[in-house]
């Protein structure tokens, strides 16, 4: 079904609640007009009355829905007896006609009302999260922006001292989506509507500046709409809001950590709390109340839901660098290509799409060639494909380990022996799947490191060797001669790709395509830009090394302040297991001796046996030391998310807990 249907359907579904949405809402509604809004931050392309319409629909649908399962679960309840009906009201009623009418009524009452409960929710879930999906994207948008807005400002400066005019700047930062996102599409709109709708490109930033959702974009349009009305030096205006842009990224950096430091003192207290409660738990199975079904919400239940729940919330303060850091390759055409397009109008010769083909299929086979004669290069660029083989060489040792009667099937099995059977069911996969994915990624992340290590000072050397009079391809040639690292061994590849007949500007986006890192783009793409007006781009590579270096502060801030919250919560960890310990080998195994002993002195069998005897020492070491396991595997992956906002960040955090608890469990 093609897109225009789908859409005419949804139309026609929206126009039939349309009446409701005229008698529900006013012309002044305040709700519609904030609705309005919300929809063009979220560049969503419809009207608000269609939308909120198609959201009663949704809502209405999904409430008669509910309706119905809730009368049907009603009538079960309590029209047939399952849940008791004996008191009708908390009041004594004296009329035996009212008596008899009101328990005439009471069945059919709470069926009623069972169904409208359920059709209420089935309401508001659907009205509501068709509604709140403008402001969630418009949420999303604001902080995309905030975070590449200094960045976008040090690109439009660098172009505007490269001479480039005021449309020009606008229209590189409306072509920018690969590098600046949502930026981009901001400056694109008030491209398009210069270019497609007639409108001065001053209004269309006026326009921009009120519909935008980050305050911070809203008043950069503003004060630049200002310059342009009052023919102000764009370039001194933009070198002073990159200047206030990076203050203010360095600001928000520091509200950041610092809030990050509050989650992790929150942590400690947090991940204690299942603790003392299994200690609790403990205490009252000893005292002939049995907790068994309290400690497996506590240990299988509750433990994980506390750390899921902290990393939730984490994960609403700490965002990930935006963008895939890859540069549109298409858009960067050698001249020869371009040139013979242009002259054969666009088609391509029989000859040319056949030595095409030829090439293609050459590459593949060398690509293959490569694979197989250096594996671990093709993992360390793409560390999510040794899944493709660790995933069935674990499932086929669980498989194996089964049917073979290595370990139990029951959780009475377990019980009886807790180390070798989740060592078998939890390690072994653990370590199988998880080892080499860890090795892979943390390889990857390091050849990236290697690579923005060196940016900043290398960018300088670029401009110095710029500032000489040497173009940009031999200052690229000169600073490979002068530096060593692999940055230096890429300018090396960059510049004989170059004089073997590519394009600069090609050599640099495959450059960065290597290894695409967002920053790294942001960069690239910046030097790109300027290099096709002037060779001599000292002033722009000034600019891109002082951005970066900016970068280097707030990625040295961060990694120094994270480190401190991965060490609480790996001391945390150790604390817990410490506890764990001391409550396996000095208490347990002492109870256990002592109610032995009790059980077999005639003397004090009664009173000794009474104390703890309800208590399951050997059920309570495997919880224990499950408790010990999942918590170090949840304890890693969010000391890796607290360190780099990736899940992937915590995986060698989350092999080396469990381990030390295995050792120690192995050796008490």
């Amino acid at each position: 079904m093609s897109t225009e249907r789908l859409g005419g359907r949804s139309e026609q579904f929206a126009d039939l609640f349309y009446p409701l949405f005229e008698w529900l809402f006013g012309e002044d509604s305040e709700f519609v007009a904030d609705l309005e809004r919300k929809l063009a931050e979220a560049r969503m392309e419809e009207t608000v009355e269609l939308y909120i319409s198609r959201a009663i629909g949704y809502g209405v649908l999904a409430g008669l829905f509910l309706w119905v399962l809730g009368t049907g679960l009603g009538y079960a309840l309590f029209g047939l007896g399952l849940i008791g009906t004996d008191v009708s009201i908390g009041l004594p009623v004296s009329n035996p006609a009212i008596a008899a009418f009101l328990e005439a009524l009471k069945v059919p009452a709470l069926v009623l009302v069972t169904g409208l409960f359920f059709g209420a929710i089935g309401f508001v879930t659907g009205f509501g999260m068709l509604v709140l999906m403008p402001y969630n994207k418009a949420s999303s948008r604001k902080r995309e922006i905030n975070m590449l807005l200094p960045d976008a400002v040090s690109f439009m400066y660098a172009l505007s001292i490269g001479g480039l005019n005021q449309l020009e700047i606008l229209e590189a930062m409306a072509q920018a989506e690969d590098t600046y996102g949502e930026v981009a599409l901001e400056f694109r709109t008030v491209v398009q509507e210069t270019e497609y709708f007639d409108v001065d490109y001053r209004t269309a930033i006026r326009r921009r500046s009120m519909e935008t959702p980050s305050e911070d974009l809203s008043q950069f349009f503003t004060d630049m709409l200002s310059i342009i009305n009052s023919g102000g030096d764009m370039a001194a205006f933009l070198e002073d809001k990159k200047e206030t842009h990076m203050r203010t990224a360095k600001q928000q950096q520091e509200l950041t950590l610092q809030t990050l430091e509050l989650f992790g003192e929150m942590y400690m207290t947090l991940s204690l709390f299942p603790l003392l409660l299994i200690i609790v738990l403990v205490v009252m199975s000893m005292l002939g109340q049995s907790q068994e079904f309290l400690l497996y919400a506590t240990v299988y239940v509750l433990l994980p839901m506390v750390s899921v729940a902290f990393l939730v919330m984490v994960s609403t303060v700490k965002q990930d660098e935006p963008g895939d850091g890859y540069l549109d390759l298409g858009a960067v055409q050698d001249g020869d290509e371009l040139s013979r397009t242009v002259s054969d109008g666009g088609a391509t010769p029989p000859a040319e799409t056949a030595l095409q083909r030829r090439i293609e299929s050459r590459e593949r086979r060398y690509v293959l060639s490569q694979f197989l004669r250096h594996p671990h290069y093709y993992f360390r660029e793409h560390p999510l494909y040794t899944l493709v083989g660790t995933l069935p060489l674990a499932s086929g040792i669980l498989v194996h380990a089964i049917t073979n009667g290595l370990v139990p099937l029951s959780f009475s099995g377990l019980i009886d022996n807790p180390v070798g059977s989740t060592f078998i069911y939890v390690y072994v996969p653990l370590y199988v799947v998880g080892v080499p994915l860890a090795v892979f990624y943390e390889w990857n992340q390091h050849t990236r490191n290697r690579i923005t290590g060196k940016l900043s000072e290398n960018l300088r050397k670029l401009s110095s060797a710029n500032d000489t009079g040497l173009t940009l391809l031999e200052s690229i040639r000169t600073v490979a001669d002068t530096s060593s690292g692999r940055l230096a061994d890429e300018f090396d590849e960059m510049y004989a790709k170059v004089t073997y007949g590519m394009t600069l500007s090609r050599a640099l986006v495959e450059f960065n395509n290597k290894y695409h890192v967002p920053r790294l783009a942001r960069t690239i793409n910046l030097v790109t830009k300027a290099q096709e007006a002037s060779s001599r781009i000292t002033a722009v590579l000034s600019t891109a090394a002082q951005a970066s270096e900016n970068q280097d502060d707030i990625e040295r801030e961060r990694t120094s302040r994270a480190r401190m919250q991965v060490v609480i919560i790996v001391m945390t960890y150790l604390t817990l297991l410490a506890v764990m310990v001391i409550l396996q080998t000095q208490f347990l195994e002492v109870l256990s001796g002592l109610t032995s002993s009790a059980e077999g002195a005639s003397g004090g069998a009664v009173g000794g046996a009474s104390f703890g005897a309800s208590l399951d020492v050997e059920l309570l070491e495997l919880l224990f030391f499950h408790a010990v396991t999942i918590q170090g595997i949840l304890a890693g992956v969010i000391s890796g998310y607290i360190s780099h906002a990736r899940l992937l960040a915590g995986l060698k955090y989350a092999i080396v807990l469990p381990t030390i608890a295995l050792v120690v469990w192995a050796f008490i």
